[in-house]
């Protein structure tokens, strides 16, 4: 295929590092030698600011112009399937360009097989390179850099504004003995009040009912849990996020303890068994819906409400 005969010259990438490398020059390089007209597409996310994907558009717009001032470069957004990020790009391709022939350019583990998936019309050209670079460890070098300049704390000010604000969802745990008479309930280090077993949910979770049998056995465990119910969802006034716009909101299960040995981690200094009788009685006034008698985090307290009421029907 002779590229000379093409007027108009395509790449697609994600340039996700801090700076381009060799390997980057090299691609750009032969594009803009071989054509004129040179769009360069920058994959965009509909997530922000994680680890494969921590620059935004602009920002890695201004550190390709600046190489290579000549070059149009476009957002192209991600989409579920090739057929439609196919016809997206060859239309904004016509957009900036109305006439004249296209070669999409492509490195080796390009876009140039999911463009063609897609049926995009354009013809395709599989690049040469020389030379590789992980973009995943040129990030993974960077993260572990702290710099001594504005420019680095004003980069990570930048980065901590323009992220969706978050939830972070945990799970609680009221795991109840054989006849469903007590429920187990743990205080932490340098916390007064009583608490329910629970913590984070982990990516690897591929269910809240799992991140409670993990957090159980994290906690209290070698021990554990069945018969997992959902009780009731809320967000957590947690200490730690209550002057942020990140909040938590936690699920609560109540459970049936099944077989182990119940031993507090170290993140736990006290397990202990607790009447469900005692609890109502001297916890919950029904009439007047709040807490009384020993003290509850104050972040359980709405969670404990519920556990009791769910008891009651």
């Amino acid at each position: 295929m002779e590229t000379k005969s093409y007027s108009i010259g395509a790449l697609v990438g994600r340039f996700q590092v801090h700076e381009l490398h060799d390997a980057h020059h090299y691609l750009i390089k032969q594009v803009v030698d071989n054509q004129k007209k040179v769009i360069l597409f920058l994959g965009v996310t509909k997530t922000s600011s994680t680890k494969k994907n921590p620059l935004d558009f602009e920002t890695r717009k201004r550190m390709i112009q600046k190489h290579y001032p000549e070059v149009t470069i476009l957002a192209l957004p991600d989409f579920g399937d090739d057929k439609r990020w196919a016809q997206e790009m060859d239309k904004r391709i016509r957009e900036v360009y109305p006439i004249g022939d296209v070669l999409m350019y492509g490195g080796r583990d390009s876009f140039i097989p999911y463009y063609k998936k897609g049926g995009g019309q354009f013809d395709c050209k599989e690049l040469d390179q020389y030379t590789f670079v992980s973009g995943t460890e040129v990030r993974k070098m960077v993260s572990e850099q702290v710099k001594d300049s504005s420019d680095f704390r004003a980069g990570v000010i930048y980065q901590s504004y323009n992220q969706y604000p978050k939830v972070h969802p945990c799970v609680d745990i009221a795991p109840f003995n054989e006849d469903g008479t007590k429920v187990l309930l743990a205080k932490k280090p340098f916390e007064d009040g009583w608490r329910f077993i629970g913590g984070f949910a982990h990516p690897k979770d591929s269910s809240y009912e799992v991140t409670a049998k993990r957090k159980f056995m994290d906690e209290a465990g070698p021990a554990e849990i069945g018969d997992i119910k959902y009780i009731t969802s809320l967000r957590v006034d947690d200490w730690r996020y209550r002057s942020e716009e990140d909040k938590i909101t936690t699920i609560l299960f109540k459970c049936k303890f099944m077989f182990g040995r119940i031993e507090p981690s170290q993140e736990i200094s006290e397990l202990r068994w607790f009447d469900l009788k005692w609890i109502r009685d001297t916890w919950y006034d029904m009439k007047d819906n709040h807490i009384t008698g020993i003290g509850m985090v104050q972040e359980h307290q709405e969670l404990m409400k519920s556990l009791i009421k769910s008891e009651l029907k």
